[in-house]
């Protein structure tokens, strides 16, 4: 009987990560969850692109120099460090013009897609297949661990290569496919076999996600219910076919939080540090957000908070409509994102007409964030979908209530406050039957109802306050899984 291989090397590779790069919650889990690794004794080594200004927020760094390889672009080059900040070790890749720009990671300061993204992470993924098969600075992983559509192409081309460690491919949101039309294949020079059904061909175009979700040795996803729901044509973007295929080789594990991140009684973010038992400080901070953001010093009205991508996903619109059917009501809103644009104008033309009651700032300001979820008294996530989510896990840590749906990561997170769940102390939120209308302002009805009760409403702080997302569980499973797909492939 062969033994276990034992695992140490791990290449996680990614396009975003905190606080290197912020696009989502994918930068927030692509520095948590290595992090978490090391610390059960794994070296992990996460890659990805030097976008602009990444390099000077490392520590530590020393060149690997230039990587060549076939069909690889002249001039790249790897840059080791340590994340100032947070300790983190990273490898970044260099290439003059491919990522040093304006804008986020995928697109211009007007919200573009840059139009060789197929290109940008082709890259990424040819280097981190160079990096796995050992020709470069003297390291090979045992496992490499893929996240989303821009890390798609590696388990791809590891299948063609000899001698190749696993891959694990992680799906963060399904919706984002990296689809590109067929001319982009044949400039990628892939094998043509793989423009087929059972291949990377997706309805005329191609796909890098789905040749992650087909040749990746096992896959998992951000929490077990969006695992579930995946596999349904509703939430599937036609890919639930090769996901129920493939389902033996799916896991859900719920992503962590990074309590040294979001801890409300060590924030260095926020005015006033508090803990479950001195929620007083917490209405201090309300009163700071309030001043901030120009809202009304109204102690006694709800302040309802929103940090979101301004996209239809996150039930921006049924947002909006809640905020003007509530126009005339007692309560306030401070909400943070851009995105759609028309979602933007809706936004700022609110927050014109009542600038007492809605303050809206329409980017991403990590700093704000944390005064958002220390000021509120509620957090709103209405999503039509949420793979995981990690906003309403930041808002129970800080005593801010969610209001969610019943979907993906929120529905294994959060427990609807009913009089039972409340007297058995379980309640930790606010959970809609629905991402509609109607049923999002029943369920706002509901909390707000609770929030006049003083008694319930210091209960179901503390409920929530108390509940551990740490990321220790979540990374037990990560390596579990890891020791299954090396002693198993």
């Amino acid at each position: 009987m062969t033994p276990n291989r034992s695992i140490r090397n791990i290449l996680f590779v990614t396009s975003e990560c905190y606080p290197l790069a912020k696009v989502g919650g994918l930068a927030d889990v692509s520095s948590s969850l290595p992090r978490a690794l090391a610390t059960k004794g794994l070296n992990v080594v996460t890659l990805l692109p030097a976008y602009q200004g990444a390099l000077t927020q490392l520590e530590n760094t020393r060149a690997l120099g230039a990587i060549n390889g076939p069909l690889l672009m002249p001039d790249l080059s790897l840059i080791e460090g340590t994340v100032k900040q947070t300790g983190q070790r990273v490898w970044l890749l260099q290439a003059p013009g491919l990522y040093d720009r304006d804008g986020t990671p995928y697109a211009d300061a007007y919200g573009h897609d840059w139009p060789d993204n197929w290109q940008r992470y082709a890259q990424l993924c040819r280097v981190a297949c160079e990096i796995a098969s050992g020709r470069v600075a003297d390291w090979q992983p045992d496992l490499v661990h893929c996240n989303d559509w821009q890390t798609g192409l590696i388990p791809v081309l590891l299948k063609q290569a000899s001698l190749a460690p696993p891959t694990l491919f992680t799906i963060h949101n399904l919706a984002y496919l990296g689809l590109f039309d067929g001319d982009i294949f044949s400039q990628l020079q892939l094998p043509p076999a793989l423009w087929s059904f059972d291949a990377l061909e997706f309805h005329g175009r191609f796909s890098y996600l789905k040749g992650g979700l087909g040749f990746a040795d096992a896959l998992t996803t951000v929490s077990p219910t969006y695992a579930k729901e995946i596999q349904t044509e509703d939430y599937g973007c036609g890919l639930d076919g090769l996901l129920r295929f493939r389902k033996k080789a799916l896991t859900g594990i719920l992503n962590g939080v990074d309590y040294e991140t979001w801890n409300p009684e060590t924030d260095p973010t926020i005015a006033f540090p508090y803990t479950s038992q001195s929620l007083t400080e917490k209405a201090k901070n309300k009163k700071h957000l309030q001043k901030k953001t120009g809202l009304a010093p109204k102690s006694n009205q709800p302040l309802i908070g929103l940090i979101s991508r301004l996209v239809e996903q996150k039930g921006i619109d049924l947002i909006i409509d809640l905020m003007k059917a509530y126009a005339d009501e007692p309560v306030q809103w401070v909400t943070l994102g851009n995105g759609n644009v028309d979602y933007e104008r809706e936004l700022k033309a609110l927050a014109e007409a009542h600038p007492s009651a809605i303050s809206f700032t329409p980017s991403y300001d990590e700093q704000l964030a944390h005064q958002i979820e220390a000021g509120a008294d509620f957090f709103l996530m209405p999503s039509r979908y949420e793979p995981c989510g990690l906003n309403q896990m930041y808002s129970l840590r800080y005593g801010t209530v969610p209001i969610v749906t019943p979907t993906g990561g929120l529905a294994d997170t959060i427990i609807h406050t009913t009089p039972g769940t409340l007297s058995k102390k379980q309640a930790t939120g606010f959970v809609t039957k629905g991402a509609d209308l109607p049923n999002l302002k029943q369920t706002f009805k509901h909390a707000l109802n609770i929030y006049k009760d003083k008694a319930a409403w210091l209960k179901l702080r503390r409920t929530g306050m108390q509940q551990d997302f740490s990321w220790g569980k979540s990374a037990a499973a990560y390596l579990q899984l890891y020791e299954k797909i090396v002693n198993t492939g």
